[in-house]
C-alpha cells in the first residue's frame, strides 16, 4: 500500500504545473491554509491499473496463469478526470485501444506478451498527448524479449 501511495505521488508530481512566486518574509506573510490534494477517480484508477499490470507482467514473464480480466479496468470509460475537457474523442479512442489490448491478454494467453506490450503502447500514445509526466514510468512496464 505504501508503494501505491509513493507511485501516486510520483505521478502527480510529474503532471502538475509549478508556479514560482517570490518568497515573502515570514512575519509579513498572511496565514496559509493548506489544501489536501484529492486524487481524481481517473488518477486513482490509472494508479491501480499500473500496479496490477506490474503484477501481470511478472506472471507473464514467469509463465504463470494469467487469471481473469479485471473488469474494473472498464471504469476508464466513465471515471471522472481532474479536467473533464480531457475526456475527448482522442482519449476515448486510446482507452478503447488499451482495453482491447488488455482483454486480448486473457483471450489469447499464448500471445500475452505482445498484447501486454500493445496495452503499454496505448498508454504511452495517450500520455504523449494528455500528460507526459508518467511516460518514463509506463515504459518500465514493457516486457522485453
Amino acid at each position: 500500500m505504501k508503494y501505491a501511495v509513493l507511485v501516486a505521488l510520483m505521478l502527480l508530481l510529474g503532471c502538475t504545473k509549478k508556479e514560482t512566486k517570490p518568497k515573502e518574509a515570514c512575519a509579513n506573510s498572511p496565514a496559509k491554509t493548506l489544501k489536501m490534494y484529492k486524487m481524481s477517480e481517473m488518477s486513482a484508477l490509472m494508479e491501480q491499473m499500473y500496479a496490477e499490470n506490474q503484477q501481470l507482467k511478472l506472471r507473464i514473464q514467469k509463465g504463470e496463469k494469467i487469471g481473469a480480466f479485471p473488469n474494473h479496468f472498464l471504469k476508464i470509460h466513465q471515471a471522472v478526470m481532474t479536467d473533464s475537457t480531457e475526456n475527448d474523442a482522442f482519449f476515448k479512442e486510446q482507452a478503447h485501444n488499451f482495453i482491447s489490448a488488455q482483454e486480448q491478454i486473457y483471450h489469447d494467453p499464448k500471445n500475452a506478451e505482445a498484447h501486454f506490450n500493445a496495452g503499454v503502447d496505448a498508454c504511452i500514445q495517450c500520455h504523449q498527448v494528455k500528460c507526459a509526466g508518467p511516460i518514463a514510468r509506463i515504459k518500465k512496464l514493457y516486457i522485453k524479449p
